[in-house]
């Protein structure tokens, strides 16, 4: 079984940054493509960055040049560096990854348990 945390959400003035990390245990897997997403209250839950297997990445127009996403590969860790943080990306980030089954090369979706970001205006 594969299992995602994620950590370092937290209350954050307007302009602050903060940096999600999302580490992914389970045995014999690899990450495929991996991706951040959001829901704030009231609201369909978004797709705020993903990147592909081959490094490509993908934002939201609502967060370009301000949020990276990463990985290290060695710590099988996913990261999303977030800067100039608005009161409006107030939400619960979550982080997905696809990773594929090394004995069977399947491909399965995993999905975390969600943290929580505020920005405070």
């Amino acid at each position: 079984q594969v299992q995602l945390v994620e950590s370092g959400g937290g209350l954050v003035q307007s302009g602050g940054s903060l940096r999600l990390s999302c580490v992914v245990s389970g045995s014999s897997f690899s990450i495929n493509a991996m991706g951040w997403y959001r829901q704030a209250p009231g609201k369909q839950r978004e797709l705020v960055a993903a990147m592909s297997s081959a490094g490509s990445t993908n934002y939201a127009d609502s967060v370009k040049e301000r949020f990276t996403i990463s990985r290290d590969n060695a710590k099988n860790t996913v990261y999303l560096q977030m800067s100039s943080l608005k009161p409006e990306d107030t939400a619960i980030y979550h982080c997905n990854v696809r990773v594929r089954r090394l004995t069977t090369m399947a491909l399965s979706d995993y999905w975390g348990q969600g943290t929580q970001v505020t920005v405070s205006s």
